[in-house]
């Protein structure tokens, strides 16, 4: 039995009970809750031999992924969808471990910017290709036209939410 038919009979009695309960949109909800916490326990479970965990992960990508290796801790945020909070925990065990390091901005002495040090890049050229094949096999039983499909929807959904 799939994982997910159990939220789909509470949704049920939930409609029951009070009828008007948008069961579409809490299934949308829900499923990508799921999907969400499958990936994140996945996600963890390969690297946590690497010494790091799901959300560093994304910091570290996101860093990764521009030039220089470098974001502001606001950028960093928004890049990778976690509050400011967030950004400074995960920033400061990051920092701890040596795998980035913090700098007075070149524009603004105010300012920190975030940087993959050596450490960083050589943690993250160590585990990309694990996370390849994870990201890969994630979306293994899907046709490339269903993955662009559900990119496409997905980022419509995002949309939708973030104009409210």
């Amino acid at each position: 039995m799939s994982s997910f038919v159990p939220t789909e009979q509470r949704l049920a009695v939930t409609r029951r009970r009070h009828p008007a309960f948008p069961r579409d949109p809490a299934i949308l909800v829900r499923l990508i809750k799921h999907i969400y916490k499958r990936v994140q326990d996945d996600t963890n479970a390969l690297l946590r031999p690497y010494g790091i965990n799901h959300p560093e992960y994304n910091l570290l990508m996101m860093l990764y992924g521009t030039e220089g290796y470098t974001l502001h801790p606001t950028e960093l945020a928004d890049a990778a969808g976690e509050k400011s909070a967030n950004i400074t925990r995960l920033s400061n065990e990051l920092a701890d471990k040596g795998l980035i390091a913090r700098n007075a901005s070149e524009e603004d002495r105010r300012k920190v910017t975030l940087t993959l040090t050596d450490e960083g890049l050589a943690l993250i050229d160590s585990f990309l290709p694990e996370i390849c094949a994870l990201l890969d096999w994630q979306v293994d039983g899907l046709a490339q036209r269903d993955v662009a499909q559900l990119e496409r929807l997905l980022k419509k959904y995002l949309d939708q939410l973030e104009r409210t």
